[in-house]
């Protein structure tokens, strides 16, 4: 399911803001998803959203699905942060598609379009709502949803009038952060500052879409 299009092309002399600005994209798995899996369908979803020259900002999930090598290992090949918001949190963002399964079982009806409205800041807006991967030989283990922020008439970035509320967002978990700008790209390496441990151990959560 796709989400309006953020902004209309700006007049004047350079790109319109709409179509440089950052993206942040919402990412739900279940439990053992591969790394390939995921990046692929960020990738889909980027081309089909016509955003595949946007810079990705981070990828975000619940908390619960923080610890998913999967999600950890597309973030680093991505080079950018992974970032987790608590279940609460997510439930609060109102967006197009939710799901009672999903709530049932994570306390949410909404992991990667909440997360990426979240993430995105005040505000934002979907850029695309949440898309399923399409994996070889077995089910979809992985969803994502694009957010941004939103852009005026005129090309102006602002706050919108949907997703994301209008006041501060809560403190996200930076499971794996990124000293280095947000950019895609095959195997980039991402150092995780301050972080003891590179990787944590999987969770054990029960699995969402």
């Amino acid at each position: 399911m796709s989400g309006r299009a953020v902004g209309e092309p700006a007049r004047g002399p350079g790109p319109p803001a709409g179509e440089s600005a950052p993206v942040v994209v919402g990412v739900g798995a279940s439990r053992g998803v591969a790394v390939s899996e995921v990046v692929e369908l960020i990738e889909a979803a980027l081309a089909a959203a016509g955003c595949a020259d946007r810079p990705v900002r981070a990828l975000a999930t619940v908390t619960a699905k923080s610890s998913e090598p999967g999600l950890i290992g597309a973030a680093r090949r991505l080079g950018v942060p992974l970032r987790a918001f608590p279940a609460t949190a997510l439930a609060a963002v109102r967006v197009p598609d939710p799901s009672a399964a999903t709530a049932a079982a994570v306390g949410t009806p909404s992991v990667a379009e909440a997360a990426a409205l979240l993430a995105a800041g005040p505000g934002a807006q979907l850029i695309a709502g949440k898309r399923k991967s399409v994996p070889r030989g077995g089910p979809a283990r992985a969803t994502c949803a694009l957010a941004g922020p939103a852009v005026t008439d005129n090309g102006a970035l602002t706050a919108g009038r949907e997703g994301a509320p209008a006041g501060s967002s809560p403190a996200a978990d930076i499971v794996m952060p990124s000293p280095n700008p947000p950019r895609r790209g095959p195997d980039r390496r991402t150092a995780v500052i301050g972080d003891k441990a590179p990787e944590r151990e999987p969770t054990g959560t029960k699995e969402t879409q």
